[in-house]
């Protein structure tokens, strides 16, 4: 399948809304299977997208001069825009990879945190290939790979992790 119809299979992020997963007493989770290499693929495509500088700060000396200077100017730090996602893409492949733990296959648990992370490295991933200032060619068995457990998220029902009772 080419990166053009796995990005074409994404809800638009314009009228795409998340499911409310809220769930009394207790922790909702999605468990999804996932493999040793799944997981491997999914690490590798994140150094890839890591990699990228949508801003340009690393390769224009101006620009990052000028942010600099606003940072010691103003005394607040400027984050790039996907700081905050590859921080999240992180913890989402640590938390999978401690849920499966050292076994080839296992069933992890994924959170609504999870679903929107993973849904967001899908999206950035298709704009970053889309932008024409970037050079983004992930591999594309390694977004298929994301897709299909994004796609695992959407279709498993909400369980709860740690259920409480009347008597707790």
């Amino acid at each position: 399948m080419a990166l053009e119809d796995v990005f074409a299979d994404l809800p638009n992020p314009g009228t795409h809304s998340f499911p409310d997963y809220s769930l009394p007493k207790g922790e909702p989770v999605l468990p999804i299977a996932l493999t040793r290499e799944e997981l491997s693929t999914l690490l590798e495509l994140y150094e890839t997208f890591a990699d990228v500088d949508p801003t340009g700060i690393d390769s224009n000396p101006f620009l990052k001069a000028t942010t600099e200077f606003m940072q010691r100017t103003f005394a607040t730090p400027i984050q790039r825009p996907d700081e905050r996602l590859t921080d999240d893409v992180a913890s989402l492949l640590t938390d999978f990879s401690d849920d499966l733990g050292g076994r080839e296959i296992g069933v992890v648990d994924a959170t609504p945190k999870h679903h929107r992370t993973l849904y967001f490295f899908l999206t950035s991933c298709r704009s970053y290939h889309l932008a024409p200032y970037l050079r983004f060619s992930p591999d594309e068995a390694a977004v298929e790979t994301l897709y299909r457990v994004y796609e695992r998220v959407v279709e498993q029902d909400v369980y709860l992790k740690r259920p409480e009772t009347i008597f707790d």
